[in-house]
Protein backbone atom coordinates (compact mmCIF):
# COMPACT_ATOMS: atom_id res chain seq x y z
CA UNK A 1 0.00 0.00 0.00
CA UNK A 2 1.19 3.60 -0.70
CA UNK A 3 1.17 6.12 2.10
CA UNK A 4 -0.20 8.75 -0.89
CA UNK A 5 -1.21 8.81 -4.90
CA UNK A 6 -0.87 11.54 -6.98
CA UNK A 7 -3.44 12.61 -10.28
CA UNK A 8 -2.63 15.23 -12.36
CA UNK A 9 -0.52 16.59 -15.34
CA UNK A 10 2.62 15.53 -16.34
CA UNK A 11 4.72 17.87 -18.56
CA UNK A 12 7.97 18.61 -20.09
CA UNK A 13 8.78 22.87 -18.69
CA UNK A 14 11.46 24.92 -21.00
CA UNK A 15 12.27 27.29 -19.40
CA UNK A 16 13.44 30.73 -21.57
CA UNK A 17 15.23 33.09 -19.26
CA UNK A 18 14.72 36.88 -21.26
CA UNK A 19 17.36 39.02 -21.12
CA UNK A 20 15.67 42.54 -19.35
CA UNK A 21 16.42 44.67 -22.45
CA UNK A 22 14.77 42.45 -25.40
CA UNK A 23 11.00 43.06 -23.90
CA UNK A 24 8.69 45.20 -22.71
CA UNK A 25 6.13 45.30 -20.20
CA UNK A 26 2.79 47.42 -20.42
CA UNK A 27 0.08 48.30 -17.97
CA UNK A 28 -3.33 47.85 -18.88
CA UNK A 29 -5.30 49.99 -16.59
CA UNK A 30 -8.73 48.44 -16.32
CA UNK A 31 -7.78 45.07 -17.44
CA UNK A 32 -8.03 41.83 -15.74
CA UNK A 33 -4.14 41.47 -16.64
CA UNK A 34 -2.98 44.71 -15.29
CA UNK A 35 0.51 43.99 -17.50
CA UNK A 36 0.93 42.77 -20.87
CA UNK A 37 4.66 41.15 -21.92
CA UNK A 38 5.67 42.54 -25.15
CA UNK A 39 7.88 41.63 -28.09
CA UNK A 40 8.94 43.52 -31.41
CA UNK A 41 6.90 41.31 -34.34
CA UNK A 42 9.22 39.80 -37.06
CA UNK A 43 12.58 40.46 -35.08
CA UNK A 44 14.53 37.25 -33.69
CA UNK A 45 14.85 37.71 -29.21
CA UNK A 46 17.93 36.47 -27.91
CA UNK A 47 17.33 35.08 -24.43
CA UNK A 48 19.98 34.49 -21.56
CA UNK A 49 19.32 30.90 -20.77
CA UNK A 50 17.06 27.73 -21.04
CA UNK A 51 16.85 25.35 -18.58
CA UNK A 52 14.55 22.01 -19.32
CA UNK A 53 12.56 20.03 -16.39
CA UNK A 54 10.13 17.76 -15.54
CA UNK A 55 7.27 19.79 -14.47
CA UNK A 56 2.92 19.45 -13.81
CA UNK A 57 1.03 19.37 -10.97
CA UNK A 58 0.57 15.59 -10.43
CA UNK A 59 4.83 15.36 -10.97
CA UNK A 60 5.97 18.13 -8.51
CA UNK A 61 3.58 17.21 -5.84
CA UNK A 62 4.56 13.38 -5.75
CA UNK A 63 8.20 14.64 -6.33
CA UNK A 64 7.90 16.64 -2.64
CA UNK A 65 5.93 13.83 -1.16
CA UNK A 66 8.47 11.37 -1.62
CA UNK A 67 11.33 13.70 -0.64
CA UNK A 68 9.72 13.92 2.48
CA UNK A 69 9.54 9.90 3.04
CA UNK A 70 6.41 8.82 1.93
CA UNK A 71 5.62 6.05 -0.13
CA UNK A 72 3.91 7.43 -3.42
CA UNK A 73 3.06 7.37 -6.69
CA UNK A 74 1.67 9.12 -9.32
CA UNK A 75 -1.18 8.06 -12.01
CA UNK A 76 -1.27 9.72 -15.09
CA UNK A 77 -0.37 9.66 -18.66
CA UNK A 78 2.72 10.93 -21.06
CA UNK A 79 3.32 10.14 -24.58
CA UNK A 80 5.51 7.72 -25.92
CA UNK A 81 8.14 10.16 -27.04
CA UNK A 82 11.63 11.77 -25.74
CA UNK A 83 9.79 13.47 -23.10
CA UNK A 84 7.41 11.07 -21.72
CA UNK A 85 10.56 8.68 -21.19
CA UNK A 86 12.53 12.07 -19.19
CA UNK A 87 9.04 12.39 -17.35
CA UNK A 88 9.70 8.61 -16.04
CA UNK A 89 13.02 8.85 -15.46
CA UNK A 90 12.71 11.55 -13.22
CA UNK A 91 10.25 9.92 -11.19
CA UNK A 92 12.75 6.86 -11.06
CA UNK A 93 15.24 9.35 -9.82
CA UNK A 94 12.90 10.80 -7.32
CA UNK A 95 11.98 7.85 -6.12
CA UNK A 96 8.08 7.83 -6.87
CA UNK A 97 6.33 4.53 -8.58
CA UNK A 98 5.61 5.14 -11.96
CA UNK A 99 3.77 1.53 -12.71
CA UNK A 100 0.93 3.39 -12.90
CA UNK A 101 1.82 5.67 -15.76
CA UNK A 102 0.26 5.00 -19.38
CA UNK A 103 1.83 5.95 -22.94
CA UNK A 104 0.04 7.50 -25.82
CA UNK A 105 1.08 6.48 -28.66
CA UNK A 106 -0.80 8.95 -30.76
CA UNK A 107 -0.84 12.15 -28.41
CA UNK A 108 2.42 13.78 -27.56
CA UNK A 109 3.81 14.61 -23.92
CA UNK A 110 2.29 18.11 -22.57
CA UNK A 111 4.74 20.57 -23.26
CA UNK A 112 4.99 24.56 -21.04
CA UNK A 113 7.53 27.10 -22.30
CA UNK A 114 7.59 29.63 -19.50
CA UNK A 115 8.88 32.66 -20.31
CA UNK A 116 11.13 34.01 -17.33
CA UNK A 117 11.65 37.74 -16.86
CA UNK A 118 14.02 38.88 -14.12
CA UNK A 119 12.31 40.86 -11.25
CA UNK A 120 9.22 40.42 -12.85
CA UNK A 121 6.69 37.54 -13.10
CA UNK A 122 6.25 34.58 -15.78
CA UNK A 123 4.47 33.95 -18.37
CA UNK A 124 3.69 30.09 -19.33
CA UNK A 125 3.00 28.68 -22.82
CA UNK A 126 0.94 25.71 -22.55
CA UNK A 127 0.37 22.71 -24.91
CA UNK A 128 -2.17 20.28 -23.42
CA UNK A 129 -0.63 17.06 -24.34
CA UNK A 130 -1.24 13.29 -23.63
CA UNK A 131 -1.40 14.39 -19.62
CA UNK A 132 -5.05 15.95 -19.72
CA UNK A 133 -6.33 12.96 -21.96
CA UNK A 134 -6.73 10.57 -19.18
CA UNK A 135 -9.74 8.59 -19.19
CA UNK A 136 -11.43 6.39 -16.77
CA UNK A 137 -11.23 3.31 -18.33
CA UNK A 138 -7.35 3.62 -18.24
CA UNK A 139 -7.09 4.57 -14.47
CA UNK A 140 -5.72 1.16 -12.73
CA UNK A 141 -8.78 0.99 -10.40
CA UNK A 142 -8.15 -2.24 -8.63
CA UNK A 143 -4.87 -1.53 -7.84
CA UNK A 144 -4.88 1.62 -6.51
CA UNK A 145 -4.05 1.16 -2.54
CA UNK A 146 -3.54 4.08 -0.72
CA UNK A 147 -3.73 5.86 2.65
CA UNK A 148 -4.44 9.29 0.57
CA UNK A 149 -4.88 10.68 -2.97
CA UNK A 150 -3.62 13.68 -3.63
CA UNK A 151 -5.78 15.54 -6.62
CA UNK A 152 -3.92 18.19 -7.97
CA UNK A 153 -5.58 20.30 -10.85
CA UNK A 154 -7.30 18.44 -13.33
CA UNK A 155 -8.17 19.98 -16.90
CA UNK A 156 -9.25 18.74 -20.55
CA UNK A 157 -10.57 15.07 -20.72
CA UNK A 158 -8.84 14.28 -17.38
CA UNK A 159 -11.14 16.93 -15.37
CA UNK A 160 -13.95 14.18 -15.75
CA UNK A 161 -12.14 11.62 -13.73
CA UNK A 162 -12.39 13.98 -10.83
CA UNK A 163 -15.59 13.20 -9.06
CA UNK A 164 -14.79 8.89 -10.21
CA UNK A 165 -11.92 9.37 -7.97
CA UNK A 166 -13.63 11.07 -4.60
CA UNK A 167 -16.07 8.53 -4.85
CA UNK A 168 -13.75 5.80 -5.43
CA UNK A 169 -11.50 6.83 -2.76
CA UNK A 170 -14.86 7.60 0.02
CA UNK A 171 -16.12 4.17 -0.86
CA UNK A 172 -12.45 2.62 0.36
CA UNK A 173 -12.02 4.46 3.34
CA UNK A 174 -8.86 6.73 1.73
CA UNK A 175 -8.48 10.46 2.45
CA UNK A 176 -8.63 13.17 0.18
CA UNK A 177 -6.24 16.44 -0.77
CA UNK A 178 -7.63 18.09 -3.25
CA UNK A 179 -6.22 21.02 -5.41
CA UNK A 180 -9.34 22.51 -7.51
CA UNK A 181 -8.31 24.26 -10.77
CA UNK A 182 -10.74 26.05 -12.88
CA UNK A 183 -12.26 23.15 -14.75
CA UNK A 184 -13.25 21.64 -11.97
CA UNK A 185 -14.53 24.66 -10.51
CA UNK A 186 -16.59 25.55 -13.18
CA UNK A 187 -18.64 22.34 -12.69
CA UNK A 188 -20.40 24.57 -10.24
CA UNK A 189 -21.53 24.21 -7.02
CA UNK A 190 -24.48 21.76 -7.28
CA UNK A 191 -21.66 19.25 -8.78
CA UNK A 192 -19.03 20.05 -6.30
CA UNK A 193 -20.94 20.77 -3.07
CA UNK A 194 -21.39 17.17 -2.05
CA UNK A 195 -18.01 16.13 -3.04
CA UNK A 196 -16.21 18.84 -1.39
CA UNK A 197 -18.45 18.56 1.81
CA UNK A 198 -16.72 15.05 1.96
CA UNK A 199 -12.88 16.38 0.98
CA UNK A 200 -10.50 16.17 4.20
CA UNK A 201 -8.04 19.13 2.39
CA UNK A 202 -9.17 21.53 0.04
CA UNK A 203 -6.40 23.57 -1.26
CA UNK A 204 -7.22 26.56 -3.28
CA UNK A 205 -6.00 30.15 -4.31
CA UNK A 206 -7.43 32.93 -3.44
CA UNK A 207 -8.67 33.73 -7.19
CA UNK A 208 -9.72 29.96 -7.33
CA UNK A 209 -11.63 30.59 -3.42
CA UNK A 210 -13.44 33.55 -5.09
CA UNK A 211 -14.71 31.61 -8.08
CA UNK A 212 -16.01 29.00 -6.38
CA UNK A 213 -18.17 30.81 -3.78
CA UNK A 214 -18.61 33.66 -5.80
CA UNK A 215 -17.63 35.98 -4.06
CA UNK A 216 -14.96 38.79 -4.96
CA UNK A 217 -11.63 38.09 -3.11
CA UNK A 218 -11.50 41.10 -1.80
CA UNK A 219 -14.33 40.31 0.42
CA UNK A 220 -12.07 37.80 2.48
CA UNK A 221 -14.54 37.27 5.25
CA UNK A 222 -17.22 36.41 3.32
CA UNK A 223 -15.35 34.17 1.24
CA UNK A 224 -14.19 32.19 4.53
CA UNK A 225 -17.50 31.98 5.59
CA UNK A 226 -18.69 30.41 2.62
CA UNK A 227 -16.03 27.90 2.54
CA UNK A 228 -17.13 27.12 6.00
CA UNK A 229 -20.48 26.40 5.48
CA UNK A 230 -19.16 23.94 2.09
CA UNK A 231 -15.87 21.88 2.92
CA UNK A 232 -16.35 19.52 5.72
CA UNK A 233 -12.93 19.38 6.10
CA UNK A 234 -9.91 21.44 6.36
CA UNK A 235 -9.22 24.30 3.61
CA UNK A 236 -6.72 26.14 2.68
CA UNK A 237 -6.15 29.63 0.66
CA UNK A 238 -2.73 30.74 -0.58
CA UNK A 239 -2.82 34.42 -1.02
CA UNK A 240 0.98 34.75 -2.96
CA UNK A 241 2.95 37.57 -1.05
CA UNK A 242 0.07 37.48 2.14
CA UNK A 243 0.55 34.16 3.00
CA UNK A 244 -1.69 31.57 3.53
CA UNK A 245 -4.74 30.90 6.04
CA UNK A 246 -6.37 27.69 6.92
CA UNK A 247 -9.71 26.68 8.48
CA UNK A 248 -11.04 23.74 10.12
CA UNK A 249 -14.34 24.72 10.52
CA UNK A 250 -13.77 25.77 14.46
CA UNK A 251 -10.21 28.07 13.92
CA UNK A 252 -8.72 29.92 11.55
CA UNK A 253 -4.87 30.03 11.16
CA UNK A 254 -3.20 32.69 9.18
CA UNK A 255 0.87 32.81 7.86
CA UNK A 256 3.07 35.03 6.33
CA UNK A 257 5.47 33.98 3.26
CA UNK A 258 9.38 33.32 4.00
CA UNK A 259 11.37 36.28 2.68
CA UNK A 260 13.93 34.95 0.41
CA UNK A 261 14.41 36.65 -3.12
CA UNK A 262 12.47 34.81 -6.15
CA UNK A 263 13.85 33.35 -9.04
CA UNK A 264 11.31 31.90 -10.32
CA UNK A 265 7.72 31.22 -9.27
CA UNK A 266 6.93 28.12 -10.85
CA UNK A 267 5.85 25.25 -8.97
CA UNK A 268 5.40 27.14 -5.71
CA UNK A 269 1.85 26.01 -5.51
CA UNK A 270 2.10 22.19 -5.80
CA UNK A 271 4.97 23.29 -3.65
CA UNK A 272 2.93 24.95 -0.84
CA UNK A 273 0.19 22.33 -1.20
CA UNK A 274 2.33 18.77 -1.14
CA UNK A 275 4.43 20.47 1.56
CA UNK A 276 0.93 21.25 3.78
CA UNK A 277 -0.26 17.59 3.53
CA UNK A 278 2.98 16.22 3.78
CA UNK A 279 2.76 17.92 7.66
CA UNK A 280 -0.35 17.17 8.20
CA UNK A 281 0.34 13.47 7.33
CA UNK A 282 2.79 13.57 9.67
CA UNK A 283 1.85 15.43 12.62
CA UNK A 284 -2.26 16.50 12.56
CA UNK A 285 -1.02 20.21 13.97
CA UNK A 286 -2.06 22.58 11.24
CA UNK A 287 0.47 25.12 12.45
CA UNK A 288 3.32 22.40 11.60
CA UNK A 289 2.05 21.85 7.85
CA UNK A 290 1.58 25.53 7.37
CA UNK A 291 5.46 25.83 8.15
CA UNK A 292 5.80 23.16 6.17
CA UNK A 293 3.92 24.18 3.19
CA UNK A 294 5.64 27.58 3.20
CA UNK A 295 9.17 26.48 3.95
CA UNK A 296 8.98 24.16 1.01
CA UNK A 297 7.13 26.89 -1.14
CA UNK A 298 9.90 29.70 -0.49
CA UNK A 299 12.48 27.21 -0.97
CA UNK A 300 11.12 26.02 -3.91
CA UNK A 301 11.07 29.61 -5.86
CA UNK A 302 14.50 29.98 -4.61
CA UNK A 303 15.83 27.44 -8.36
CA UNK A 304 14.64 27.42 -11.83
CA UNK A 305 12.49 24.29 -11.90
CA UNK A 306 9.37 23.49 -10.11
CA UNK A 307 11.11 20.26 -8.43
CA UNK A 308 15.18 21.68 -8.18
CA UNK A 309 14.15 23.28 -4.47
CA UNK A 310 11.80 20.80 -2.97
CA UNK A 311 13.04 20.02 0.90
CA UNK A 312 13.41 16.48 2.13
CA UNK A 313 12.45 15.53 5.19
CA UNK A 314 13.86 16.70 8.57
CA UNK A 315 15.72 19.63 5.86
CA UNK A 316 14.30 23.26 6.70
CA UNK A 317 16.36 26.12 5.72
CA UNK A 318 13.88 28.24 7.28
CA UNK A 319 12.42 28.93 11.02
CA UNK A 320 9.94 26.12 11.20
CA UNK A 321 9.07 28.02 14.27
CA UNK A 322 7.85 30.99 12.24
CA UNK A 323 4.35 32.52 14.16
CA UNK A 324 1.22 31.55 13.22
CA UNK A 325 -1.67 32.97 14.51
CA UNK A 326 -4.86 31.58 15.94
CA UNK A 327 -8.24 33.31 15.91
CA UNK A 328 -11.68 31.50 16.04
CA UNK A 329 -14.03 31.22 13.31
CA UNK A 330 -16.51 34.15 12.27
CA UNK A 331 -20.37 33.16 12.30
Amino acid sequence: MFDIITFGSATRDNFLILKKDNYKILRNEGSAFKKTICFPLGSKIEIEDLKVFTGGGGTNTAATFSRQGFKVAYVGKVGQDKRGEAVIEELKKLKVDNKFVKKDKEIPTALSVILSLPEENRTILIYRGACHFFKEKEVPWKKLKARWFYLAPLSGETAKLFLPLVKFAKKRGIKIAANLGNTQINLGLKVLKPIISQTDILLLNREEASLLTKIPCQDEKRVLKRLNELVGGIFVITKGKKGAVVSNGKYLWRAGVFPVKVVEKTGAGDAFGAGFVSGWIRSESIPYAIQLGASNAASCIQKIGAKEGLLEKDKHPFSINAKVKKTKVLK
